[in-house]
């Protein structure tokens, strides 16, 4: 896996300056080095331009990275809202997407995701394009926000679902196999998702959420 995606990230996507800065900064301020790489965050990109996304909602900024890959496939009218636990996380990220050029298409909202998921339903937000990127262990609570979410054909984007590849060993038993390769099968298996994975970096979901007939999602 680490020589396709090195192929991949040499042969398909370049990190410019900007994102070179952000993994800088990231490694600068002591913060874990766990960005999406960056064939990862090309397809978020183009995943935002293709579906014309307007409204997306981020959980785990960390320090940018996947923000500004979000927001470069936004027209002038798109507007990212990101869901960070650490306070100074959110506002490195903020400062490297204003140098971006997109301090006035984003908004910070700090503490526990989950509350936060929750206040966002409360006031019967909607959104056309998701990326979970934060801790392994609520994914599928983040997932079951993201539905209550979700306009009909939004898309749901999950990261680092191969776990290191070792959701297709089931030698391997740990218990972040365990919790992503449940993921993983809720996704296949959810009525009201239609998805695929995709094997770049360490692996994306992308799910469109079903336009079903008579209810609001």
């Amino acid at each position: 896996m680490k020589e396709i995606n090195r192929y991949i990230d040499t042969m398909f996507s370049v990190e410019d300056e900007i994102l070179q800065e952000v993994l800088s900064s990231i490694k600068e301020n002591g913060m874990p080095s766990i960005s999406v790489s960056a064939s990862s965050g090309k397809l978020l990109t183009m995943l935002v331009s293709i579906s014309e996304a307007k409204n997306v909602l981020e959980i785990g900024a960390l320090g940018g990275y996947s923000g500004i890959c979000l927001e470069r496939g936004f027209s002038e009218q798109g507007h990212l809202t990101s869901l960070e636990l650490e306070e100074r996380y959110a506002q490195l990220a903020q400062n490297h997407l204003s140098k971006a050029g997109f301090g006035n298409q984003v908004i910070y909202l700090t503490g526990p995701a989950l509350k936060n998921l929750e206040k966002l339903a409360e006031e019967r937000r909607r959104f056309d394009f998701f990326f979970i990127d934060a801790d392994k262990d609520n994914y599928e609570n983040y997932l079951k926000y993201c539905i209550e979410l979700a306009r009909p054909g939004a898309l749901i984007v999950a990261d680092n679902v191969l776990a290191h590849g070792s959701v297709a060993d089931p030698s391997i038993q740990s218990k972040r196999y365990a919790t992503m390769k449940k993921f993983n099968e809720t996704v296949a298996s959810h009525p009201k998702l239609e998805s695929l994975l995709i094997p770049i970096g360490d692996g994306l979901t992308v799910s469109k959420v079903k336009k079903i007939p008579g209810s609001l999602i």
